[in-house]
């Protein structure tokens, strides 16, 4: 919370208030890195600092070495007590990440319960046509919006790199999700899931939608 709370003010995204946010864990859920050595939670954040509470969709991972090229997406450091150092990265970065949404938009992977190991989480709903990209994801363009952020995923069709899809991130909840704010884009696949709400009810919404083709 205390890295969150030092970034989230820096994010396009982000709609409170001028000052320190006043942030508290609301949901979320992680997904399994099939090689055992980056973490990968999607978190969700509510922000009282302003007049109405506002949740967040932050997509985390959590690594024990600097993820190459990635500086422009580090969240900070902590300290594991088993672990040791770990780096925390806004995970829309982090190739780990966006190739386990795409294996979670698939079939191919299952999400699991936020604070609970190796047990799945059946609130997370995945909607899916089969929809993803043709060929291998060479690398991806992130960009930020107002309400969201958008994975380009580029692959190596011909002789240079080809837009084939676009992962669209919900940051803010509640607001305008990727669905509303893509003009003319059937989505091929969505996950919807759940968060707290600070007056002890529930809410769910989309928190990513896969686009075939680039926007």
């Amino acid at each position: 919370m205390q890295l969150l709370t030092a970034w989230l003010p820096t994010r396009s995204w982000y709609t409170g208030p001028a000052g320190e946010p006043e942030l508290a864990r609301a949901g979320g859920f992680r997904l399994d890195d099939p090689q055992g050595e980056v973490g990968i939670e999607i978190m969700v954040v509510t922000d009282a600092s302003g007049d109405r509470p506002v949740s967040y969709h932050v997509p985390l991972t959590y690594r024990g070495a600097p993820l190459d090229g990635a500086g422009e997406a580090l969240i900070g450091t902590s300290e594991h007590g088993v672990l040791g150092r770990r780096w925390v990265y806004d995970g829309v970065h982090d190739p780990v990440l966006v190739a386990q949404l795409l294996a979670l938009f698939q079939g191919r992977s299952e999400p699991q319960g936020q604070s609970l190991t190796g047990t799945p989480d059946p609130t997370v709903t995945v909607r899916s046509t089969g929809a993803g990209p043709s060929a291998v994801v060479t690398s991806t363009t992130v960009r930020d919006g107002r309400h969201g952020t958008d994975i380009v995923l580029n692959t190596g069709a011909g002789t240079g790199e080809a837009a084939s899809a676009v992962v669209s991130v919900t940051r803010v909840l509640g607001a305008d999700g990727p669905a509303s704010r893509t003009e003319g884009a059937t989505a091929g696949a969505q996950v919807t899931a759940g968060w707290r709400l600070p007056d002890g009810g529930e809410a769910r919404g989309l928190f990513f939608a896969l686009f075939d083709e680039a926007l």
